[in-house]
């Protein structure tokens, strides 16, 4: 069947209260900022290219995102996944 590239997939979106780290969120929603799309539409740009095995982003938004890290003080990488732990917080 042919699929006109001009028409969009029809999808359900849900909201999810899921907990994330705080400065990465924040680097996240800036990104999102910067590309003028929605928090959610990067989320899950982000995955559907991860799980086709592709990398997501640009050299340019590498350069970008790399900027945000140092912004928001963003020490964490792929190396912490699944290694965090809950610190006590006074907020």
């Amino acid at each position: 069947m042919y699929q006109d590239n001009n028409m969009k997939k029809q999808i359900e979106r849900v909201q999810t209260g899921v907990r994330i780290e705080k400065r990465l969120l924040k680097v996240l929603k800036s990104l999102a900022e910067y590309l003028e799309i929605s928090l959610g539409d990067l989320i899950e740009g982000i995955v559907l290219h991860t799980f086709d095995n592709k990398t997501p982003f640009s050299e340019e938004t590498l350069g970008k995102i790399a900027q945000l890290r140092d912004v928001y003080g963003l020490d964490l990488d792929a190396s912490d996944s699944h290694q965090l732990a809950e610190g006590d917080s006074d907020e």
